[in-house]
């Protein structure tokens, strides 16, 4: 496959009914490697007629991969069996080095 982008290094796409995930495989200037995430979904515009793709995407970067790996085995594995995940997983250090699980997403906005 090749290189769409510059600094793409590998892209793979999976389809699940109407949505399409890509996993594309990035580097930094500095050669860091990180993951996007994309979902892409086909939507009709009935205004015009048309068809148009919503997208939503998520960046990982390698600083993270050990955190969000564990903590998305860890809700999976709650879908399949049940077992409630260790709170540990989600927690989040607060301003005075302790650990913060009450987090909202108007806390994450930059």
């Amino acid at each position: 496959m090749e290189n769409v982008e510059k600094n793409e290094i590998l892209s793979r796409a999976v389809r699940a009914g109407k949505r399409t995930y890509f996993f594309d495989v990035k580097a930094t200037k500095s050669d860091e490697k990180y993951l996007t995430i994309t979902e892409s979904k086909r939507k009709f515009n009935a205004d015009n007629g048309t068809f148009f793709y919503e997208k939503h995407k998520l960046f990982l970067y390698k600083e993270d991969f050990s955190k969000f790996k564990n903590a998305l085995e860890a809700v999976l594995d709650f879908i399949e069996t049940g077992k409630i995940p260790a709170d540990e997983l989600f927690a989040m250090p607060d301003t005075n080095n302790e650990i913060s699980k009450d987090i909202s997403f108007e806390d994450l906005e930059a």
